[in-house]
């Protein structure tokens, strides 16, 4: 595959038409962001149906594609389907390539209204930032697409050959649990070239990244139990063990003193990482003024390359009904980031047999829910990735920097599965102050203009080239 000469001769009218374009795109981004479409059962799932027929609406109205769905696929080991996705696609013309663009349109719940300045699922602009749930993650995503199309159809008009799909998943963050039978229900709708997956962020507001490195995932609930009821604390206590106490005690031996990583067998990746100041690490994450890091390495090194675990969740006794007893069974929900490089199952096995190994007073553990993925390494050599960072350069007028995430997006172990010839380009609308997945998540604005120019210039030199 030929790489065109950059900078191309449509450039000044593509970022023109991105320009143009920009006040439609955050109004259609306003209308998305109030649709409260979320996965998770306990909310209302005719709502994720309303959103993925708003943003197959979206992709009918770039008149660019051949054919619009909205599709669900199997949940594989159950009778149940995945929620709504949106499939669109157009024929690459005159050899050209085809590029997938993936983003999804559900949301993580919204949390405790009162920690909202504003409500979650109504979108308001403040200082340069636009404030909602999804209003970054993933929406702005979407949104990104569509504007890029938009510019391009504009400027291109009949000369647009490029192909182009479109996946917009509807569960992604539930687990995408029918993913994988998405890809293989749909294989050659979304057979492509290059699949960008705009799902990540930037190292900066001023500043693009292109990810390159992802962190795995190991999540499970574990039940610790201690006793066949509850007792008495004044009666018992000091004789008979609590769930409470030994839960406290086995969670203990997951951290070092410093706050890493104690558990065996859960590796390390060994790779250099930008200068990152303990400062901005404060400012970013919100620490109070008395909180210190955790960890060893440089900070990214842990962020990126190291393995992290967290207890996200607890069942027990609750503040409010609290009384002199003595807990039978506590419940956890462990969340661990994984390596680049080890399996999130390695991972797992790793954590459960040092749970086991460390349970005190013969606790009996119990482990379930379990949800895996595997963490990700970009190849840096091929021709879209060299495109990808020209225009992210033009666009921004900054040179853009290879990220790794300590996130993961477990999802993309399939898209290599099922497309091991294509590139993948994991890019974003998100800046450090975005709080994905956190009250007054919001979107910076010239970001995501500068987002909508990146892609755009993508998708205009893609179309130069000679397949």
């Amino acid at each position: 595959m030929t790489s065109p000469a950059l900078p191309s001769d449509n450039d000044q009218a593509i970022r023109e038409a991105v320009a143009t374009g920009i006040p439609a795109a955050l109004s259609d981004l306003g209308d998305l962001v109030r649709i409260p479409g979320m996965a998770w059962p306990a909310f209302d799932q005719t709502q994720l149906q309303r959103s993925a027929d708003a943003v197959a609406a979206l992709a009918e109205g770039t008149g660019v594609f051949d054919e619009v769905r909205v599709l669900r696929a199997a949940i594989p080991g159950t009778d149940e389907h995945g929620q709504p996705a949106v499939l669109a696609r157009r024929a690459a013309r005159g050899g050209k390539p085809t590029i997938l663009l993936y983003a999804h349109h559900d949301v993580q719940p919204p949390g405790a209204d009162e920690l909202w300045e504003t409500p979650p699922f109504e979108p308001t602009v403040r200082d340069g930032r636009l404030y909602g749930r999804g209003a970054a993650d993933d929406k702005a995503g979407i949104m990104a697409h569509i504007a890029a199309i938009r510019a391009v159809a504009e400027t291109l008009g009949d000369d647009l050959e490029l192909g182009i799909a479109m996946f917009v998943e509807g569960e992604e963050e539930y687990g995408s649990r029918s993913f994988a039978q998405f890809l293989s229900d749909n294989k050659e709708a979304l057979r492509a070239d290059a699949i960008v997956v705009a799902d990540s962020g930037n190292w900066d507001s001023s500043t693009p990244g292109l990810t390159v490195s992802l962190r795995g995932n190991a999540r499970f609930t574990l039940r610790v139990r201690t006793l066949d009821h509850a007792s008495h604390s004044g009666m018992y206590g000091g004789a008979a063990p609590d769930a409470m106490m030994a839960t406290i005690k086995l969670l203990s031996t997951l951290w070092n003193d410093d706050g890493s990583v104690a558990v065996e067998g859960m590796t390390v990746r060994d790779a250099d990482t930008p200068e990152y100041s303990e400062e901005t690490l404060r400012d970013e994450a919100g620490f109070l003024p008395g909180t210190a890091p955790i960890g060893d390495g440089t900070i990214l090194s842990r962020i990126w390359n190291k393995p992290a675990v967290t207890v996200i969740g607890i069942d027990a006794t609750s503040v409010a009904q609290a009384s002199n007893t003595l807990l039978p069974e506590v419940t956890v929900v462990i969340s661990s980031r994984v390596a680049p490089g080890q399996t999130g199952e390695d991972a797992y096995r790793a954590l459960e047999a040092h749970l086991r190994r460390h349970a005190p007073y013969g606790a009996e553990l119990t482990f379930s829910d379990l949800d895996l993925g595997d963490g990700f390494l970009v190849d840096t050599s091929g021709w879209a990735v060299a495109l990808t960072r020209d225009a992210m350069r033009d666009a921004y007028g900054a040179a853009p920097v290879d990220l790794g995430v300590g996130g993961s997006i477990p999802f993309i172990a399939d898209l290599v599965r099922e497309f091991p010839e294509a590139q993948i380009l994991v890019t974003g609308v998100e800046d450090p102050y975005s709080r994905a997945h956190s009250p007054n998540e919001s979107l910076h604005l010239e970001t995501f203009r500068n987002a909508v120019a990146t892609e755009a210039l993508m998708l205009s030199r893609m179309n130069e080239i000679a397949r």
